[in-house]
């Protein structure tokens, strides 16, 4: 009995190890997205993460009309999130992974921003 109870708990550990792992590390998805930077934000009260938000102009609705949509992100490079911040409001191409879950280590948003592939200043 004592055997199979190893097994079974082995087995159990195993499982929750891959499903935590899928969940939480694996990298669902790559991409750049574009938009202009609304806001980069260091906040949190046990961890301390770069938070930020980009508005994607130009998209269109289903009934014809243009619409914005944001992209709420974290940032995983303390210089990346410092080179946004100092160019908040400036037109971004940024490169993300996607992840199935956030962790509170890494950020509030499943959407992880990397690096900066491009940014073009708005002249107001």
């Amino acid at each position: 009995m004592r055997k199979h109870l190893w097994k079974i708990v082995l087995t159990l550990v195993l499982v929750l190890g891959v499903v935590g792992y899928v969940r939480y590390y694996w990298v669902f998805g790559t991409g750049v997205k574009a938009g202009e930077l609304n806001y980069v934000v260091h906040k949190g009260i046990l961890f301390k993460t770069y938070e930020g938000k980009m508005i994607q102009t130009g998209i269109r609705s289903q009934n014809g009309t243009l619409e914005s949509f944001e992209f709420l992100f974290s940032v995983s490079d303390e210089k990346v999130a410092q080179e946004l911040m100092v160019n908040s409001g400036n037109q971004f191409n940024l490169h993300y992974r996607e992840y199935l879950a956030p962790v509170p280590w890494r950020g509030h948003s499943k959407f992880v921003v990397d690096s900066i592939i491009s940014m073009t200043e708005v002249h107001r």
